[in-house]
C-alpha cells in the first residue's frame, strides 16, 4: 500500500485557509478601527483570573470610560460621517460573520 499526497489540493487549501484569515483579520480590524472613529470606542473590563498579573479595578475601568467619551467628543467628524463610519464598522463586522459561516458551510456541507 502506497501513500500519495495531493500536493495541488494541499496548496489550493493553504492558500483558501491564508486568504480566509487574512481576511477576516483585515474586515475586523477595520470594523474596530471605523467603530473608533464613529466616537463609540469599545471599553471592555478585563477578566477576573485568580493568578492573573495584572487587573485592573473599577476606577481604572471608569477611567478608561470617561477618556473614551472624551475623545470621542473631541472627534474632527461630522455627525454624517460619525454615521458613515457607523454603518462601515457594522458592515465589516457582519462581512466577518459571513466569511466564518461560509468557512464553517464548506467544512460541513463539503465543497
Amino acid at each position: 500500500m502506497t501513500v500519495s499526497i495531493d500536493w495541488l489540493a494541499f496548496l489550493q487549501v493553504f492558500a483558501a485557509a491564508l486568504v480566509g484569515a487574512t481576511a477576516i483579520v483585515t474586515f475586523y480590524a477595520l470594523g474596530l478601527r471605523l467603530l473608533v472613529r464613529s466616537g463609540r470606542a469599545p471599553v471592555v473590563s478585563p477578566a477576573e483570573f485568580t493568578d492573573a498579573i495584572t487587573v485592573i479595578s473599577e476606577k481604572e475601568l471608569k477611567r478608561a470610560a470617561k477618556q473614551a467619551a472624551k475623545a470621542a467628543k473631541k472627534s474632527p467628524l461630522t455627525e454624517g460621517q460619525k454615521s458613515l463610519a457607523l454603518v462601515g464598522a457594522y458592515g465589516c463586522f457582519v462581512l466577518c460573520a459571513a466569511a466564518v459561516i461560509a468557512g464553517i458551510l464548506i467544512i460541513v456541507l463539503g465543497h
